[in-house]
């Protein structure tokens, strides 16, 4: 029965690859886990269906993540249809500051970079940056998507400053380290896969170099894709950028007492979008860019085009939570924790986690999952437990930046512009390929450690 729990995360993977069709997949991979839960019942398995979407909703998290989705449109409506996206590219060109194609990509990698303290922050604001940018310099916004996912959670991985950091230090808390915050530190010279990932970024935007269907997608564009109005004044989108971003860390620091990594990064996200709805709506009114009816029209306008992909964002959560109860990451973890010759140990930790948080679209789930087996196992076979950490951290990125059912990875679609599954089909050869020399790395760490 134990191995019937992998036929879902599988079945969702192969349709997505066959049909290209995301809600199909989803729905598809859904109803058969419900249905293994139901004891083979597929009358019990679609109620579950429905039941599994409802109970997405019963947490403030899910809800407010679903929302802060659907509001982004609504803030990135009022800043390309009043002509400031348009106007902030023309400005950032013509300034020098993103003037070439290299220019423009380490900017949009910088921006992704430094906001290390909450990933859907990085995301909507280097993506939402990007934008103009990439659209300006006739590249993809699969390219775009690529850049900003790949320097969201490998970076606050590194980073650990953030709530990675204190998720982490709680996984490790409990197994009687003397500094189990020098464990969690130690962790990051040992994250292959994060840094690999962050150096082939960079590598990407000094050289302009691309390879497989991330090519082909370069390829395609050759004109500017979403203009948007004719550029107007560039206040229109760096002020309410600018708001939204500040105003998320000073959430984060208000809602953690002080401390930004305590803070609620849900919570602090939406209140941060809605405040840049707010300021953004009042200078266009003020500016008699739009009237009041127009700008209501154009809010409409914007959350319309984020229902698709936010649809896509409720199967997945509801997926996650079906394949938790029905113990998939159990199961596959379960795999990990046999014999196993010690120096093998931090390469199959890796493949463990990177495959978990595949398929069930989750990093922080992988992590509750395998840490718990990693750090006793290290311990008992004389590994380094900063090393068995970092293999499980590292291959949970693996899972939640290039996953098709990871909302990490949805949100940089949202985030971008880039249709969901052209994103996960071309950067996934770059994640696999990083995977290929982190394990060769696990392996010899293994041999060293």
């Amino acid at each position: 029965m134990e191995i019937l729990t992998i036929i879902p995360p599988i079945a969702a993977i192969l349709v997505a690859v066959i049909w290209r069709n995301v809600y199909a997949a989803l729905l598809v991979a859904l109803f058969l886990s419900e249905t293994l839960i139901a004891q083979f019942n597929p009358g019990l398995g679609l109620i579950g269906v429905v039941d599994r979407n409802v109970e997405v909703f019963a947490s403030g998290y899910n809800a407010k993540v679903l929302l802060f989705c659907l509001l982004i449109g609504a803030l990135i409506a009022f800043m390309r249809d009043s002509g400031g996206v348009s106007a902030m590219a023309r400005m950032l060109i013509s300034s020098g500051v993103a003037g070439s194609r290299r220019k423009a990509e380490l900017a949009v990698a910088g921006t992704g970079t430094v906001i290390f303290i909450e990933t859907n922050v990085s995301l909507l604001s280097s993506g939402v940056l990007g934008r103009p940018l990439y659209d300006s310099h006739g590249l993809s916004r699969e390219r775009l998507a690529y850049i900003i996912d790949s320097t969201s959670a490998p970076v606050s991985v590194l980073i650990l400053l953030n709530g990675w950091g204190a998720y982490a230090l709680s996984l490790v808390a409990d197994y009687g380290f003397d500094k189990p915050t020098d464990v969690v530190l130690g962790s990051i010279p040992w994250n292959f896969y994060a840094i690999l990932t962050l150096i082939g970024v960079y590598l990407t935007a000094f050289t302009g170099k691309v390879f497989g269907p991330l090519k082909s997608a370069d390829d395609k564009v050759n004109t500017i894709t979403d203009a948007g109005a004719e550029p107007t004044k560039a206040i229109y989108m760096w002020l309410p950028v600018v708001v939204m971003v500040a105003g998320a860390l000073g959430f984060m620091a208000w809602t953690g007492n002080g401390n930004i990594t305590d803070g609620d990064g849900a919570s602090s996200i939406l209140w941060a979008i809605a405040l840049g709805i707010v300021v953004a709506g009042a200078l266009l009114l003020k500016d008699k860019v739009f009237k009041p009816g127009e700008l209501q029209d154009k809010a409409f306008q914007g959350i319309g085009e984020m229902v698709p992909m936010v649809t896509v964002l409720l199967l997945s959560i509801a997926l996650g939570g079906s394949l938790k109860a029905l113990g998939t990451g159990d199961f596959i973890a379960s795999m990990a924790a046999g014999s196993l010759p010690a120096f093998t140990v931090p390469v199959i930790l890796f493949l463990a986690a990177a495959v978990t948080s595949f398929m069930t679209g989750t990093s922080w789930g992988t992590y509750g999952i395998l840490v718990p087996i990693a750090i006793p196992l290290s311990q008992a076979l004389g590994i380094p437990p900063s090393l068995a950490l970092a293999a499980v951290l590292g291959g949970g990125v693996f899972g939640d930046h290039c996953s098709p059912i990871s909302d990490t990875s949805l949100i940089a679609s949202v985030a971008s512009g880039s249709e969901h599954l052209s994103h996960v089909r071309t950067q996934l050869p770059y994640a696999l390929a990083t995977a290929g020399i982190a394990c060769v790395l696990y392996l010899i760490a293994g041999f060293l450690a």
